[in-house]
């Protein structure tokens, strides 16, 4: 199983920027995806996560400016940005709880990050 995100890239104060996160790998079942992110010398803080039913939660300074979505047929969950300010300039970093069809525990698998910046 892997996790392969795109999306990333420099982007103007008050721009968009759309972040995909794809999973791949035969025979598994996904539930809940999400994303964080790490700014440089600060902790990695949550950014949003959506259920495998669509539920959705946001932290709080994302509300109203990001939109979490996913496609299940895809196995891909997308972060839209807008109103990109300085301080969310990061890596971001998505992932996904899944396991085999062959098993019953899942598993948090992770993508290797991708830069989001943001200049004023």
């Amino acid at each position: 199983v892997q996790l392969q995100a795109s999306g990333g890239g420099l982007v103007q104060d008050g721009g968009s920027l759309r972040l995909s996160c794809a999973a791949s790998g035969s025979s598994i079942s996904i539930a809940g995806m999400g994303w964080y992110r790490q700014a440089p010398e600060n902790p990695r803080e949550r950014v949003a996560s959506i259920s495998s039913d669509g539920s959705t939660n946001y932290a709080d300074s994302m509300q109203g400016r990001f939109t979490i979505s996913r496609d299940n047929a895809k196995n891909t969950v997308y972060l839209q940005m807008n109103g990109l300010k300085p301080g969310d300039t990061a890596v971001y970093y998505c992932y996904a709880a899944i396991r085999r069809i062959t098993s019953t525990l899942f598993s948090t698998y992770w993508g290797p990050g991708t830069l989001v910046t943001v200049s004023s």
